[in-house]
């Protein structure tokens, strides 16, 4: 096996000094920020709602707070605990499907609001919008009927809202802000008990075009109320998200049919309930034993809704607009360059937040990033290129005894994965599929390229959850992944076409996908070619499914299986591989209600095996967390989710002096 260069050299990256980097990262004409880290990539956004990555969470938690947050425990600082954030406390009802949540009194949003019980009623019902969902929604579908109004799912004699095409939300620039569509402020909403569902079919076979058009009781109000029991008048609407042709023929052949936003189930069917400002009631549709886990996510934090409906998105985000409610605010961002936080004053617990500045770096490069490190230019690294591993080991074994070391290197909850997109042939068929995953020599991938502990993986699940037997998908068996091509049609690779593997710019990535390429061809005679794009056409690329095979990874967001499996259900925002089966939906489906947990996890086992006996996804290996942090800074615990609050962080001052000066560094 050929393997790149770098890995097979002596190291003697820890000797070079970093050249030219203020020409890239703009130290220069910056005051100093108390904590500076690299954060891998562009941040994407920091929406709460838009995104799915690490390096966004990193800055969300920073700049948002939800209603509890995730704290290293003071009993075991390795393990992370949920603890109070913007709620005090909650009340679980007996039969464990209702949460009340009390809203702090004392917390202000950044333009002086108060944050209040309804944040959450806005910013969620935000989340689950039906026109454009976030790709988490699904987190949310816990929530009794979330489900069926994100997706639209009414059926007869359901209470239904309307929402008009009549938005008067802020103009847009497509040239400044793209394609963005504003969905706040909303349109005028109706509500109504939906009477019929009529189906219209345009053109014949392949070629043809179905859709819909809704008959409502619309009901009147009453006192600002909905009055349900009123004999209402009756109205018919059709969506504008139809097809073209479908639209044109409703609109002609349905007399007084009107054009509107969406129709879905009416929102106040949804379990997620203000009834007064400092009390938030969440009904869930079954007992989910994570769900605190789930509101401390930084998905389900709050956005401000006065900033949201007077800019739209991406315009709220900007610095001089954005609202919110968190440690830090955001000071400026330059792109390629860094997110600047300073300090929230009007943050509850700021007394507590010892950090001023905080500087959030876009850097790419592992080994730009430890150059920094080495020069005294971040205190943080959160990626370290793997041939300075062994250098980085030394040095810290010939520290002073007692000394905290530079080097954090512990398990995590993570998977790396390939994705299949499994609607290009011969992709589409699970014995390729199969012999892919059985050629990839996953044992040679850890011991020669990451060397850092990661363990090869034959599951998506991490191994070492409690009770999880989980599902497998077999190990290295080339002879095996031959015969499985040969069945399908292509023995010895013959009439094979050329694929592609995608992955997004890192030097591990690369070399990864080098090797691989590599085993294909020589295992089974299968030509790849590799396909390197920048993280954010790279998530869209995989979103859109084009790729063939694409470099992922998905780190626990609580620890339970679920988080894991859920994302390949049939249709699911992060499937991203085009696979559908019903068994597998259904398993996921029912472990969600079964009140037995060891039954449930028999069932998520399963589902697991299902997805890895038709292998949409190709497992490498799980993660280590491999961090480089200076030991000046305070509070850094090493945990299974690779979570660090920055809020808590600390600089020893006397310490940091200490050791820059035994480094020379100033």
């Amino acid at each position: 096996m050929k393997f790149p260069l770098r890995y097979l050299l002596p190291l003697a990256l820890l000797g070079l000094t970093a050249i030219a980097l203020a020409t890239v990262l703009q130290f220069s004409d910056l005051p100093p920020a108390d904590f500076t880290f690299a954060n891998g990539t562009e941040v994407k956004s920091v929406d709460p709602k838009m995104v799915t990555g690490v390096p966004e969470g990193r800055v969300i938690e920073a700049l948002f707070e939800g209603l509890y947050q995730r704290l290293p425990d003071p009993a075991d600082p390795t393990t992370m605990i949920t603890a109070p954030g913007q709620a005090t406390s909650y009340e679980l009802s007996d039969d464990k499907l209702t949460y009340t949540f009390h809203i702090r009194e004392d917390s202000v949003w950044t333009n002086g609001e108060p944050v209040t019980a309804h944040d959450w009623v806005f910013s969620w019902q935000r989340f689950l919008h039906p026109q454009l969902p976030s790709e988490y929604a699904y987190q949310l579908w816990y929530v009794k009927n979330a489900e069926k109004y994100s997706l639209s799912k009414v059926e007869v004699g359901d209470r239904v809202e309307i929402e008009m095409a009549d938005r008067s939300g802020p103009k847009m620039s497509p040239a400044i802000d793209g394609n963005s569509e504003q969905h706040y402020p909303r349109g005028t909403i109706r509500s109504g008990i939906l009477q019929e569902i009529n189906v219209v079919t345009v053109g014949e076979d392949e070629n043809a075009k179905t859709g819909k058009y809704f008959v409502v009781n619309v009901q009147p109000t009453k006192d600002g109320e909905i009055d349900w029991d009123a004999d209402g008048e009756t109205q018919t609407f059709v969506k504008l998200s139809e097809e073209n042709v479908v639209l044109k023929k409703i609109l002609k052949d349905v007399p007084d049919v009107q054009q509107v936003n969406f129709l879905t189930v009416h929102w106040d069917e949804v379990g997620i309930k203000a009834t007064d400002d400092h009390t938030l009631v969440v009904t869930l549709a079954n007992p989910t034993p994570y769900f605190l886990d789930l509101v401390a996510f930084y998905p389900m934090h709050p956005v401000n809704r006065t900033c949201i409906e007077t800019y739209g998105y991406p315009r709220w985000t900007k610095p001089e607009n954005i609202v919110s409610n968190g440690p830090f605010t955001l000071e400026f961002r330059r792109i390629r360059d860094r997110i600047r936080l300073r300090k929230n004053p009007k943050y509850w617990d700021a007394e507590n937040v010892k950090l001023n500045i905080i500087d959030a770096l876009a850097v790419q490069s592992d080994t730009t990033m430890l150059n920094m490190y080495m020069n005294g230019q971040i205190d943080w690294e959160t990626s370290i290129p793997i041939p300075a591993l062994e250098k980085l080991q030394e040095r810290d074994a010939a520290r002073d005894e007692g000394s905290l070391p530079d080097l954090r290197i512990s398990p995590m909850l993570t998977t790396y994965f390939y994705r299949v997109n499994t609607t290009r042939p011969p992709l589409d068929n699970p014995s390729v599929r199969r012999a892919l995953n059985l050629a990839i020599d996953k044992e040679e991938i850890v011991k020669y390229i990451t060397r850092a502990g990661q363990v090869p993986a034959d599951s998506l699940v991490p191994t070492g959850l409690p009770g999880y037997a989980g599902g497998h998908t077999g190990q290295y068996d080339p002879k095996e992944a031959r015969r499985l091509l040969a069945e399908a049609g292509f023995p010895d690779g013959k009439g094979f076409p050329k694929i592609q593997i995608l992955y997004n710019t890192h030097e591990a990535h690369k070399d990864i996908a080098s090797v691989i390429q590599q085993q294909l061809k020589k295992n089974l005679q299968i030509d790849v070619e590799l396909r390197n794009l920048e993280w954010s056409v790279y998530l869209a690329s995989q979103k859109n499914l084009e790729f063939d095979l694409s470099r992922a990874a998905w780190t626990a967001d609580y620890p339970d299986p679920n988080t894991f499996l859920d994302m390949f259900v049939t249709d699911g925002e992060n499937n991203q591989t085009g696979w559908s089966n019903a068994e597998y939906d259904q398993l996921i489906h029912d472990a969600q209600s079964e009140p037995d947990p060891a039954k449930r996890l028999e069932m998520l086992s399963e589902a697991e095996q299902i997805l890895m006996d038709e292998a949409p996804i190709l497992p490498i290996y799980y993660y280590v967390s491999m961090n480089i942090v200076r030991p000046y800074v305070k509070n850094f615990y090493p945990n299974l989710q690779d979570l660090h609050p920055l809020h808590i962080l600390e600089i020893d001052e006397a310490e940091k002096q200490r050791i820059f000066a035994a480094e020379g560094l100033r």
